[in-house]
């Protein structure tokens, strides 16, 4: 009997150096991946606070004495003001942004909603297709957008850079395979049995159910929208300061050979960051809870 004690107290012992020294190692990895990911920012973050000879000495960790000199030359110096204004392009940008990343999500939960729940013909031919339209990039038929919008005439405007918003068939493939693992049909089918009728089942129990996946493919959505360079240049024809976004402010400092001051040039590209950051903090938590609650077994 206590040779049998000992040897299971043996392989415990094991199984339990084992399963420290995996969680050590995996501890170590991910540190090194965090490092990895926010290295980059980090380093952006202080050249804003550096001069433009510092920046052009190589690289330094410690942060510098001369951001507020960058944020007079960004802000004040009347080169600068000609092509970037933080406000305007906030302004542009959260428009353009805001309504294309609720017409993403939304429209894609609606489709996804509609293709899980509903029985009818050519539903799975009509996912593929939605599905092959993943494999057209942008670039093959953006003359045509654009040809399509002069004749229109919506060029100029942002009603094309919000509205081809709703066709994303990415983000339905994600919120269908989303539904398929975490959305019983039953509860729809409690739902008609009381009364509610069918856009309002999606709103009120389909909706909060998918909180993690909106989350997660509004946050995709927003950078997508927030970064995206290529599409407003060529929709914005006239290039309008009023009109212009944040992208293209930054782009328009770092293209010309007369800003020099890579001080107040990092500076720029952090504040276009920023809304990126913030977004994320918020709605990582409704991520952080869709894992926590998926990982709970009944």
């Amino acid at each position: 009997m206590s040779n049998m004690k000992a040897v299971y107290g043996t392989s415990n012992a094991n199984y339990t150096r084992k399963i420290r020294t995996k969680s050590t190692i995996l501890f170590i990895w991910f540190v090194i991946l965090t490092v990895i990911c926010l290295l980059p920012i980090y380093i952006l973050i202080i050249n804003a606070t550096r001069g433009n000879h510092d920046i052009s000495n190589g690289i330094s960790f410690v942060p510098g004495t001369y951001l507020m000199k960058n944020i007079d030359t960004l802000f004040k110096d009347i080169n600068y003001n000609t092509v970037f204004n933080v406000l305007i392009g906030y302004r542009n940008s959260a428009i353009i942004t805001g309504f294309s990343t609720v017409f993403t999500v939304f429209f894609a939960a609606l489709t996804a909603y509609g293709i899980h729940v509903y029985d009818f013909k050519l539903k799975e031919i009509s996912y593929t297709i939605i599905l092959l339209v993943m494999m057209v990039p942008v670039q093959v038929t953006s003359a045509g957008f654009v040809s399509f919008m002069l004749d229109l005439k919506l060029t100029d405007t942002y009603w094309p850079l919000i509205l081809p918003s709703i066709a994303a068939p990415a983000v339905v493939y994600f919120m269908r395979s989303y539904m398929k693992s975490s959305f019983p049909l039953d509860i729809v089918e409690a739902a008609r049995i009381d009364g509610s009728g069918e856009f309002r089942t999606f709103l009120t129990i389909a909706i909060p159910m998918m909180k993690p996946a909106i989350a997660v493919q509004a946050i995709f959505a927003f950078i997508a929208s927030w970064n995206n360079f290529y599409t407003p240049n060529m929709i914005l024809i006239s290039s309008k300061f009023n009109q212009k976004t944040l992208p293209m402010m930054v782009s328009a400092i770092q293209a010309s050979d007369k800003f020099v001051d890579y001080g107040a040039i990092y500076l720029a590209i952090a504040l276009s960051i920023l809304p990126i950051v913030i977004i994320y903090i918020i709605l990582s938590k409704f991520i952080i809870a869709g894992v926590a609650l998926g990982g709970v077994k009944e």
